[in-house]
């Protein structure tokens, strides 16, 4: 009974807790090391362009496994943010992701804004500034094709942006609704230009078709730091440059509110007690939850509680495998391997066979290369006395693994 408890206990900390050391390694010389950097030379641009990749932990180039991808502007600053969210978070609240921090300390205005000026506040501008649209195309036609072709990704992505790299994102929203699946903009600077993307969002924004697609905004409180008697209420009817970005982001808003039959996910948040230097590291952890706050686990008391049955465990796989092919738009597994073959196992010694068969069932159909879930599969059929399905389990597991364990639990059921 002991042992069967210890098996619960073990259970319940896979379904509840996330992969903490997800992105660790075994170095003594660093507490982490986060972003192998790379480089890409852009056609598009007439430059080289550097980017930061981030691997899940358990990334394996010989494995059939793809990833989702989280594009981050100015990664060489936010990435490792990103990558602290997904090791606390990743597993049961959000999926594993591949990270792409694109840098841009290099020409940050130029690639991130998205109309050109001349002046700012009256005065003569000259820095260069306004190309987010030739940007936006080394992403999809360079970036892009090159993470996709060498990686083991889907095209299920998600874009991250502050500041300037808010405004790009929004630029992107509007403009390339399909190439990402969720965009999350802190604090975006949409009063670049006299709020001209603004102004160009309220006729194409109720055009474009947004099902399935997420929006998460952040605005930070800086305006009430500068001027602490002011507030969002007041800020609204302010027509002062000194509000202009907080009533830009705030109009951007309810104009996305206005039009919701475009089928867009959206979540804004205000940070007060943030301002827009510190704004992105709670945006970041925030936005990410939320965007991907139906991808959290359910039934986590069904599989821990020896008492549920088959069919109730069957019918919440199943409909968590629909539900993340409908977000997704395509299908994955919709439980760790190892949550599988572990509730098959604790089955098997509890001798509840209907679940045990019906957890293993599933464990070697979403994963057929898994040695692990045909040993189970093999032991479940050993203790049903049915040492000839064991044995051609037991084949299949040697045949993946070759391992010596394997071929012992092969020649002891030959025996038999």
């Amino acid at each position: 009974m002991k042992n069967k408890a210890k098996y619960f206990l073990i259970l319940a900390v896979l379904l509840l807790l996330n992969s903490a050391l997800y992105g660790q390694d075994d170095s003594i010389t660093y507490l982490e090391k986060v972003g192998t950097l790379d480089s890409l030379y852009s056609e598009i641009l007439g430059e080289y362009r550097s980017y930061y990749l981030q691997l899940p932990a358990d990334y394996s180039a010989n494995s059939n496994k793809k990833y989702p991808v989280t594009y981050i502007l100015d990664g060489e600053v936010f990435l490792p943010t990103v990558h602290d969210v997904l090791r606390y978070y990743s597993g049961n609240r959000m999926p594993e992701m591949v990270l792409v921090g694109v840098a841009n300390d290099k020409n940050r205005m130029r690639d991130l804004t998205t109309s050109k000026v001349s002046e700012m506040y009256g005065m003569p501008f000259d820095h260069e500034n306004g190309e987010a649209e030739q940007f936006s195309q080394f992403l999809e036609k360079e970036l892009i094709p090159s993470i996709e072709d060498e990686y083991s990704v889907t095209t299920y992505r998600t874009l991250i942006g502050h500041s300037y790299g808010g405004l790009f994102v929004l630029y992107s929203l509007i403009n390339q609704a399909d190439l990402y699946a969720n965009y999350i903009a802190i604090d975006p600077s949409l009063n670049w230009d006299d709020q001209k993307l603004l102004k160009e969002a309220h006729n194409i924004f109720p055009k474009v078709d947004y099902t399935n697609k997420s929006l998460f905004i952040s605005l930070a409180g800086t305006l009430l730091y500068q001027q602490p008697n002011m507030s969002l209420e007041k800020a609204k009817k302010d027509s002062t440059d000194l509000t202009l970005f907080e009533r830009s982001n705030i109009a951007f808003s309810d104009m996305v509110n206005e039009n919701k039959s475009n089928m867009l996910d959206y979540k804004w948040k205000f940070y007060p007690e943030d301002i827009h230097g510190t704004v992105p590291f709670p945006s970041i952890m925030d936005g990410l939850l939320w965007t991907f706050e139906w991808y959290q686990w359910e039934g986590t008391d069904k599989f821990s509680n020896p008492t549920t049955s088959a069919d109730v465990l069957r019918e919440i796989i199943l409909n968590r495998e629909q539900k993340l092919a409908n977000h997704f738009g395509y299908s994955v597994p919709p439980y760790p391997e190892e949550v599988l073959v572990i509730s098959g196992d604790m089955s098997v010694d509890m001798e509840q066979w209907e679940r045990a068969k019906m957890f293993l069932d599933f464990a070697t159909k979403y994963y057929p290369n898994s040695a692990d879930a045909y040993t189970t599969m093999a032991k479940y059929h050993e203790a049903t006395n049915n040492t000839e399905e064991a044995i051609k389990y037991a084949k299949k597991a040697l045949a993946i693994s070759g391992a010596t364990e394997h071929q012992a639990l092969l020649k002891d059921l030959m025996k038999k």
